[in-house]
């Protein structure tokens, strides 16, 4: 049976009409003649949805019982036996109630899915799990409710539902989203103009790079190489100059000019030593462009401009951005270069930008290379100008009816024998020193068409021209050495004073380094492996670039680090030359992952030291505070068991109110040390379920004098997923730290109130208050703000009740109340899809 497909209506915020565009499909299908029908649709009381799902067949629901109430959820079981061609099914991301068939709704509709039924279903972008940081961050709200991306990335078709902020918001307040009663505060919270821009901005691109996906897949299937100009991706080619930042700045203005624009700077590294490109200024560039929101990639490419040419199709990009050529005029009988090289060869689809920059005409520098080797292109330059030189001269001077004469003769046969040193080095030189020293015998030097010389001075003119040619020859040849020599070992001692810096610096990312080494030797992979023992496997402690190596005899090239740690690369095989310099790394590589195991037992010692901090804390709590209730009880129960005193029934009721009183502040006080502990040691798991603040809140008033709280709870608020007992011991701590520091018969006022998808709990005293530098020292362990006595406690109970409120998802922070005091905001995630509606009023409550 063929899978179904499935289709998604994507919503850039609640309420774009992602459920309304689903049965308007629907109804089109319908007309059509598709079986389609509704496994599940809400339409959340909202008229004209409501009105769509007429003339559509609705599979009936499943009722769910869960804690003394009823909920309704898709039967999927019913929509498998209707096996309909079409199943629309709201709310992707939506949680079943515990005893349904799936714990997630999308895990129902894979289900469909497989059971060949096509499937048109809704969620919105703060939904999907890859984005749930960023959406806290800006709207203040934790997502609870999530599906995973790949979810919907499999998606055969994704509709962006989307709609302007202010049109969003004017719907919200016509009544077209929530009831009345809820609009203001959703207007004022989640549904403000800053945080719709921002959902709407994430959704457009997130649908932006799955396009992006379906794009790239589209060409690869059918083999289409050249570029498709659908959106503006600009490669910025780097020679690890210093104009390269200029060439990042000027691309990044370019991509400012459009939105949506991408920025990628490519470096291509030669195969056959030592990079050219300066380390430092590599990794400068890196994070310039990485600040400005491109990449960097790393390629491997002997023809630059093929290299680039393919990286820049490959990618699908539409500009290259290329900076004007640092060669000076000689320099150009080398080549044209890579710029005019590349625009050349780009084609109508890309577009090429030579940008200037202070560095042009200012020369490349000195190649950097291994030893002299030289490119291909210079070595039959060399031999061009060696070996076809003479010939061609001697044609030019030969059809002269009267040529220069022996003497200029040999000097220009000497011009094109230094030229042949200089482009093609020691061996052409050599050659064109031995073909000129034979054509000046044959034909210029009496008698001519002879290798006889009849003159001893002819004679010796050749062989002084021979013996100066190869004498020159050499000298530029050993130059040219002496200067590949001093560029290599330049780039050395650059590379290895960037070691040694970074060394310095205490600079502790492996894969940082790693990645250097990668770049340095142009390799395509870097792992740094190391093993216990000899007997041992081989473990990998870091590594970048594709398919590293396990062993390092797989490696091309292995490094050992001591006996049991080895640098392992792969890519090609490196020179001996070469591996001085990849030592020095391999020696940082071992060091930087000593520093960072290192910097994780200092992280573990400073975890055992505060330990040791709270123990010496609690041994001089304990020394006083648990003292004093316990010779409270020992006190009293002496004087109850003295025989000297006869106690009256009034006596003995105060003394036993007495102990009871202080076991009861031994058990809060040992309570609150057990809770600490639990938390010190991450042993805090909370049962979360769903439940409403009146049947909580009030049980933890139990232990502060009646008439000290108002309480202001209403019967309107949604339900929270909370661990009840967890939720009553941190409201219990809170609200007698604020008993304990109001003044006289001020009361502590306990109010509860929903935000959008949040709730809130104000507990508000009318204390001296705390100060705002303050404000976060108060929730650490063993802390008591200003003068409150010694028997006040050991200050644990806001440190318990900050920590249970954020392992159940929650915060806990304090705020100065209006008029004086103190308010700590406990904030709770509502439950979804628990949202009680009805003009029910809020119920008071003195406590």
């Amino acid at each position: 049976m063929a899978r179904g497909k499935l289709r998604i209506y994507l919503g850039a915020a609640p309420g774009v009409g992602k459920t309304y565009a689903m049965l308007s499909e629907a109804h089109r299908r319908v007309e059509r003649g598709t079986d389609c029908v509704v496994a599940f649709v809400e339409h959340h009381e909202r008229p004209r949805t409501e009105v769509l799902l007429h003339g559509l067949e609705q599979i009936r629901r499943r009722d769910i019982e869960y804690r003394s109430a009823v909920f309704a959820e898709m039967d999927v079981d019913a929509v498998l036996e209707r096996a309909p061609a079409v199943a629309l099914v709201d709310e992707l991301a939506h949680t079943n109630v515990p005893g349904s068939r799936n714990a997630k709704r999308w895990q129902d509709v894979e289900e469909l899915l497989k059971a060949g039924i096509d499937v048109v279903s809704t969620v919105n972008i703060q939904h999907l799990e890859s984005l749930g940081d960023v959406v806290e961050a800006i709207t203040g709200v934790r997502q609870q409710e999530t599906i995973p991306d790949e979810v919907a990335r499999r998606a055969d078709q994704i509709e962006l539902v989307d709609m302007s902020p202010q049109s969003l918001r004017r719907r919200m307040a016509h009544g077209n989203i929530y009831q009345s009663d809820k609009v203001d505060a959703a207007l004022s919270n989640y549904f403000r103009p800053g945080n719709l821009t921002a959902l709407r901005e994430l959704a457009l691109l997130w649908v932006a790079d799955r396009v992006d996906e379906y794009l790239q897949q589209y060409r690869g299937e059918h083999d289409i190489s050249a570029p498709w100009q659908a959106r503006e991706r600009i490669v910025v080619g780097l020679t690890g100059g210093p104009e390269g930042r200029t060439l990042i700045r000027r691309a990044s203005r370019m991509a400012a000019k459009g939105s949506g624009s991408e920025i990628m700077a490519v470096y291509i590294a030669r195969s056959d030593g030592l990079t050219s490109a300066s380390p430092k200024e590599l990794a400068v560039q890196r994070t310039l462009v990485e600040d400005l929101g491109g990449t960097f990639h790393h390629v491997i490419g002997d023809d630059i401009p093929s290299a680039l040419l393919a990286f820049a199709r490959g990618v699908n990009a539409t500009q290259i951005v290329l900076g004007s050529s640092r060669r000076k005029t000689w320099q150009y009988i080398y080549g044209p270069g890579v710029g005019a090289t590349v625009a050349r060869e780009s084609g109508p689809d890309l577009d090429v930008h030579i940008v200037t920059h202070e560095e042009v005409a200012k020369g490349r520098g000195l190649p950097i290379a291994r030893g002299a080797r030289l490119s291909r292109a210079r070595i039959i330059s060399g031999w061009l100008a060696g070996v076809g030189g003479p010939a061609l001269l001697t044609l030019l001077l030969h059809g002269m009816e009267n040529g220069p004469g022996l003497a200029n003769d040999v000097l220009l046969f000497l011009f094109l024998t230094v030229a042949a040193a200089l482009l093609g080095g020691l061996t052409p030189a050599l050659a064109s020193a031995a073909v000129g020293s034979m054509l000046l015998n044959y034909w210029f030097t009496p008698p001519t068409h002879t290798l006889t010389v009849q003159d001893p001075e002819n004679f010796v003119a050749i062989v002084i021209f021979f013996a100066v040619a190869v004498a020159v020859a050499s000298v530029v040849d050993l130059a040219a050495r002496r200067t590949h020599q001093a560029a290599r070992l330049r780039a050395e001692s650059e590379i290895l004073s960037t070691l040694a810096g970074s060394v310095l610096r205490g600079e502790t990312a492996l894969d940082a380094l790693l990645g250097r080494v990668r770049e340095t030797f142009g390799m395509e992979s870097v792992a740094l492996l190391e093993r216990q023992s000899d007997v041992e496997p081989w473990t990998c402690a870091g590594s970048v670039g594709p398919a590293p190596v396990a062993r390092p005899d797989d490696a091309d090239v292995d490094m050992p680090v001591g006996d049991h740690m080895a640098l392992a690369l792969s890519g090609r095989v490196l020179p001996a030359e070469d591996r001085r310099v990849l030592g020095a790394f391999a020696a940082q590589a071992a060091v930087v992952l000593d520093r960072q195991r290192l910097v994780g037992e200092a992280e573990a010692a400073r975890r055992l030291a505060e330990g040791n901090r709270i123990r010496t804390a609690l041994l001089a709590a304990v020394s006083h505070d648990l003292r004093t209730p316990l010779a409270a009880i020992k006190a009293a129960v002496s004087s109850l068991r003295s025989d000297d005193v006869a106690w009256s029934d009034a006596d003995e009721a105060e003394l036993l109110a007495a102990i009871e009183d202080g076991a009861d502040r031994l058990d809060h006080l040992v309570g609150n040390l057990l809770d600490m502990s639990r938390l010190q040691t991450g042993t805090v798991t909370p049962l979360i379920r769903e439940l409403d603040l009146d049947e909580v809140v009030p049980m933890a008033l139990g232990g502060v004098p009646e008439g000290s709280v108002d309480l202001d709870i209403p019967e309107t608020l949604p339900m929270v997923a909370v661990d009840p007992g967890l939720l009553e011991r941190a409201v219990a701590n809170i609200v007698e730290n604020a008993v304990k520091y109001s003044p006289g018969r001020e009361r502590v006022m306990v109010a509860a109130s929903a935000l959008g998808e949040r709730v809130e709990l104000r507990v508000a005293d009318r204390g001296r208050g705390v100060p705002d530098e303050a404000k976060e020292r108060i929730f650490e362990p063993f802390q008591r703000y200003g003068d409150a006595p010694r028997g006040a406690g050991v200050g644990l109970g806001l440190a318990v009740a900050r920590g249970f409120v954020e392992s159940m998802g929650g915060t806990l922070d304090a705020e100065d109340t209006p008029g004086g005091g103190l308010t700590m905001v406990l904030t709770l995630t509502a439950a979804p899809g628990q949202v009680r509606a009805g003009p029910v009023p809020p119920v008071h409550i003195s406590s």
